[in-house]
């Protein structure tokens, strides 16, 4: 009992920290969660396209000119190259067509001429040059089957004013698993940290020369006084996990009423044991007080940036993602990304997140062995 009043004297100083890291992690989450709410909703974008004709009065050449400028936006410049491409470098305008003279003969007779194109090279400017190439592509295939011209734009109005239907077969709501993702993904630094901070923190005060001396003439062992410790930050782990978990239910929803959301809960439990053995063999390596939050910013904020918690591990550098796999906050990440795309629950879409859970494990029992080899060795060398 001693071991544990004496630790919750010191957890009671620890207060400020833990503030903190939940206030973060509501600020952040709030906001990803706000800003995910006004983004959900999609709206088609025309590209603003500028025609320079030079083909006057041609069926074919005005008619692809009509399909244009039915799925785009027709923007008129001054008839000159220098403020074409004043409009260009402004994104005044995303694609400008250049129609040579005789494009309607020439292309009727199968000589196939070069329209050129000058664009600003974002998903507006693709989007037009999707449009273009779909033109020409439909237009030389009927105009390989079809001798008047009539017939051919008949043709090629028919087949591109016909549109298919997309009929959304997952019932995923993506918009609140993303939510879930985020928000534990970003745990993973305020219970990382949290964890680090306090339990660093307590263990540095148990080192006291006084305490540390009567530790070891007493009848205690270091496994036992080690276990002592370890469940007494457990106990303190838990509830830090608890209380995140209360807050995701709150900031993320009712799908963490869900089977996604159990996963989310169990994930993030079985990182949070891992988080006091990876916190408990930090205390027990180092003495000084004042490196706590150099440590804190080392192994919590590395880790959240190596492994995605901040940024998506899918933009993140390959070699970036090579090292992490080395650190438990991956395999955490991981899982939680794995979940949000999860449509059916079995063992063969089970087993990946099984597997990374068990890593996890892993790691711990290997942070635990560590402590107990270090704890033992120290207790000699005293």
């Amino acid at each position: 009992m001693t071991i544990f009043k004496t630790f919750l004297k010191v957890l009671n100083k620890c207060k400020a920290p833990i503030i903190i890291y939940t206030v973060f992690l509501i600020f952040f989450g709030g906001f990803n969660i706000k800003t995910s709410d006004n983004s959900m909703s999609f709206v088609a974008d025309k590209p603003d396209i500028l025609i320079v004709n030079e083909d006057k009065d041609n069926k074919i050449t005005n008619n692809l000119i009509n399909y244009i400028e039915k799925n785009s936006n027709k923007i008129e410049i001054e008839d000159n190259e220098e403020a074409r491409n004043d409009a260009l470098f402004y994104r005044d305008v995303n694609y400008i067509i250049y129609i040579p003279a005789n494009y309607g003969e020439d292309f009727l007779k199968g000589v196939n001429p070069e329209i050129k194109i000058k664009s600003t090279g974002d998903y507006q400017a693709s989007l037009a040059e999707m449009m273009l190439e779909r033109y020409i592509k439909v237009a030389n295939i009927y105009n390989d089957t079809y001798s008047l011209e009539d017939d051919i734009i008949e043709k090629v109005n028919d087949t591109l004013s016909k549109e298919t239907n997309i009929e959304i077969t997952s019932k995923l709501d993506t918009a609140k698993l993303d939510k879930a993702s985020f928000y534990y993904n970003f745990t993973n630094y305020c219970i990382l940290a949290g964890c680090i901070y306090v339990i660093c923190l307590i263990l540095s005060s148990f080192k006291n020369e006084n305490i540390s001396k009567r530790t070891i003439v007493s009848s205690i062992n270091y496994k036992e006084y080690n276990m002592k410790l370890l469940i007494s930050n457990t106990l303190f782990s838990i509830i830090l996990w608890m209380f995140y978990v209360l807050l995701s239910f709150v900031l993320v929803g009712d799908i963490m009423f869900t089977a996604h959301g159990v996963i989310y809960i169990i994930n993030s439990f079985i990182f949070t044991l891992c988080a006091v053995t990876i916190a408990f063999l930090i205390g027990n390596l180092m003495r000084n007080k004042d490196a706590i939050n150099g440590i804190v910013n080392v192994i919590a904020l590395g880790s959240s940036f190596l492994c995605g918690a901040f940024v998506p591990a899918d933009i993140l550098p390959d070699s970036v993602l090579k090292i992490a796999h080395i650190l438990p906050s991956y395999w955490y990440i991981k899982t939680n990304e794995m979940v949000k795309t999860l449509e059916e629950f079995n063992f063969e879409t089970l087993k990946p997140i099984v597997i990374n859970m068990g890593v996890i494990v892993l790691f711990s029992i290997l942070f635990i062995t560590i402590t107990n080899i270090v704890s033992s060795k120290k207790r000699k060398k005293n």
